[in-house]
């Protein structure tokens, strides 16, 4: 039996585990703020789409030190937020033979676990997903919940392949792609307007953003575009108008950085924008747009360490 240990058991991590359990993988976890509730009752997945169902972990753990055998994946589905140190949170589980899947937002958060662990294979994983914990060990998925799986620096390996059949048997579409650094752009061009926007409005949801700034909305994703070209990584030329098109389709949506504003938590600034930013001006890319969202949302984090 296929054995995956899942490292951030929130929306996502709790989510795609589920699924892997549902095709008949092993599925572990480790959460922290939730760990009580999961050990006890594990997780309910309210799926929208897919329906409503129970998920028990078989191990539920509190450190990734503490797993019984060996993972043949690894699942790291935390945020990307500064102080949070991704390479010693799963490296006391990763053995020979555990590929290591990142399932997480941002552009330019590869090198790091390449560095790190360069004898094992390292797969960056994409979620397009409408998907929230909305309660201890809860989680409401209401859309979409495609996943994207390639391998670093490209291609696709076997144990890639094995895995997108195992959320496709899911019932979850999943597709492996050669080139998941592209994907990764293509995937910021939602993120980069959306996430900062929702904070910055004071909480609108992703159509009210779009209903009233849609200009401003646009301006951003071409400049996420413009900067993913300059880094040989050019995106389909009718990206922004697909973008545009399935969030005027979706439920009306808190997107994952407004949570975790509302929550006082850490946000994926640097990981979404922050690192976008410095690529531009390291490939002299005019970004006067994401400057200012940029500039805008560090202010705001100022505020809440305040």
């Amino acid at each position: 039996m296929i054995k995956v240990l899942v490292i951030g058991a929130g929306a996502i991590g709790a989510f795609y585990g589920s699924l892997l359990t549902k095709a008949g993988a092993e599925v572990s976890v480790v959460c922290r703020s939730d760990y009580d509730q999961v050990k006890q009752h594990g997780f309910i997945i309210d799926s929208h789409p897919i329906g409503r169902w129970h998920f028990s972990p078989a191990q539920v753990l509190k450190n990734a030190a503490d797993f019984r055998g060996e993972a043949d994946y690894i699942l790291l589905c935390t945020k990307v937020v500064p102080g949070l140190d991704r390479v010693a949170l799963i490296r006391p589980a990763v053995a020979d033979n555990t590929s290591i899947v990142f399932i997480q937002n941002g552009v330019e958060i590869e090198q790091e676990m390449q560095d790190a662990f360069p004898n094992n294979e390292v797969i960056s994983g994409l979620a397009f997903i409408c998907c929230n914990r909305v309660s201890p060990g809860e989680i409401v998925h209401l859309a979409y919940g495609r996943l994207a799986l390639g391998n670093l620096p490209n291609g696709i390996s076997h144990k890639t392949a094995q895995l997108c059949e195992l959320f496709n048997q899911s019932g979850i579409d999943c597709k492996a792609i050669e080139d998941i650094v592209t994907g990764r752009w293509q995937k910021c061009v939602w993120n980069a307007p959306f996430n900062p926007l929702s904070v910055l409005s004071g909480g609108l949801p992703t159509l009210d953003i779009l209903q009233t700034q849609e200009s401003l909305v646009r301006n951003i994703m071409q400049e996420v575009c413009d900067i993913a070209a300059a880094s040989g990584h050019r995106l389909p030329d009718n990206i922004i108008d697909i973008n545009i098109e399935h969030t005027y389709a979706m439920p009306p949506y808190k997107t994952s950085m407004l949570l975790d504003y509302e929550h006082n938590q850490p946000m994926e600034t640097e990981a979404i924008l922050g690192n976008a930013l410095r690529a531009a001006q390291r490939l002299g890319v005019a970004v006067p747009h994401l400057e200012t969202v940029y500039a805008l949302m560090k202010l705001r984090e100022l505020k809440l360490r305040g």
